[in-house]
């Protein structure tokens, strides 16, 4: 019986790697194997490793992830490990966080017992103050006072030098892994540290060379980031924005709208536009008070650097692609054939579930300056 390389790492019994008896009957073998396998050494000091075992798993399915994260060397050796321990069943499932080379009965019990699972909170870019507690309300099964409270922090505000109530803007959008019980507090406030993690260097003498504060940086990107659909464009749209800024010219950003109304809508009408709200960019000159979302690292960089574009109008169209425009005339001539394509594309949408749709609706979801049905 010979054993594969990497079963374990090193064997307080003083049996390494393949140097086991050659030749053994299958009882002994195996009573070999768990003796073995129980005192491989654990303990090491390599970070934890995400292991994910989906519902329904079979050992054997969680034994080739364990192997694939580097938690174990032998899949089969594992498997036998637990069917001689007699829990090779009953395994829950979930996001575990395990160390490298950790003991094959530490591993063994934590798939049993559900010990290291992590809550998985997955933080879209571009998703808004509230979206994410309502997220973290669900995915950590906290109080939403909790939350509340913690994105009010005032430690934070300050230590961010945020003149807004909110962390709005500042919970960086990414994947996280919370252990069971944890606060929101606490989980915030990782949130904001990966956001200082993530921002760069050269991003505050960029600043610096742009005359801006952090905060204003922040509030453009979130803007960008909600406008934009794809990624390419994200420094176009940037580049539009700051060229209205320049020009004091209204922003005309319908994601500010959007965040204005106490309800979303996702297609608005003229009505909409005259909502009175500092965040409302269609009636103030200028950035609103502070984000309307959180901006991923991607639109933090297209905003800090944005194209060297002359545009100061945009529309977009039904597959998320934008048309950018100088002058006035020439966007509103785009902003007619998005209609066109706008109008077009919801009937063929109502064609294909067998309803009817009027011509007269609503065609753009943004077209700076053109004229919206009230």
């Amino acid at each position: 019986m010979h054993w594969p390389p990497r079963y374990c790492c090193n064997m307080r019994s003083g049996v390494h790697g393949n140097s086991v008896p050659r030749r053994r009957d299958g009882r002994a073998a195996i009573a070999a194997l768990v003796a073995t396998a129980a005192l491989a050494c654990g303990g090491s000091s390599t970070p934890p490793v995400r292991v994910t075992v989906p519902t329904g798993a079979t050992m054997g399915t969680a034994a080739e992830s364990l192997h694939r994260a580097g938690v174990i060397g032998s899949p089969t050796m594992f498997r036998l490990y637990a069917k001689v321990r007699g829990a090779d069943r009953g395994i829950k499932a979930g996001t575990y966080l395990l160390a490298p080379d950790a003991s094959w009965g530490s591993v063994l019990t934590a798939l049993r017992n559900g010990k290291g699972v992590v809550h998985v909170v997955t933080v879209p870019e571009g998703y808004t103050l509230a979206q994410t507690e309502s997220l973290l309300v669900a995915k950590l099964a906290v109080r939403p006072e909790s939350v509340r409270i913690a994105v009010r922090d005032t430690a934070l505000l300050r230590q961010l030098d945020v003149p807004i109530a909110t962390l709005e803007g500042y919970l960086f959008p990414d994947t996280y892994f919370f252990p069971p019980g944890t606060p929101a507090r606490t989980a915030v406030r990782t949130m904001v540290r990966r956001f200082e993690q993530r921002w760069k260097p050269e991003w505050s003498r960029r600043l610096d060379t742009l005359a801006l504060s952090r905060h204003d940086l922040v509030t453009l990107a979130s803007i960008v980031e909600r406008e934009a659909k794809l990624a390419p464009e994200r420094p176009l749209i940037a580049a539009v924005y700051w060229n209205r800024l320049r020009r004091r010219m209204l922003l005309q950003a319908d994601p500010t709208v959007q965040y204005a109304l106490p309800q979303y809508q996702s297609r608005l009408l003229n009505k909409h536009l005259t909502v009175k709200s500092p965040y409302n960019t269609y009636r103030y000159v200028g950035l609103p008070p502070g984000p309307i979302a959180a901006p991923g690292g991607a639109s933090l960089q297209a905003t800090l650097y944005p194209a060297q574009a002359a545009f100061l109008y945009f529309v977009a169209y039904p597959d998320g692609h934008h048309e950018f425009r100088v002058k006035l005339e020439e966007h509103q001539a785009a902003a007619r054939g998005a209609r066109r394509a706008w109008n077009a594309a919801r009937a063929a949408k109502a064609a294909a579930a067998g309803t009817s749709t009027s011509p007269k609706a609503p065609a753009t979801k943004k077209a700076m300056g053109a004229p919206r049905k009230s």
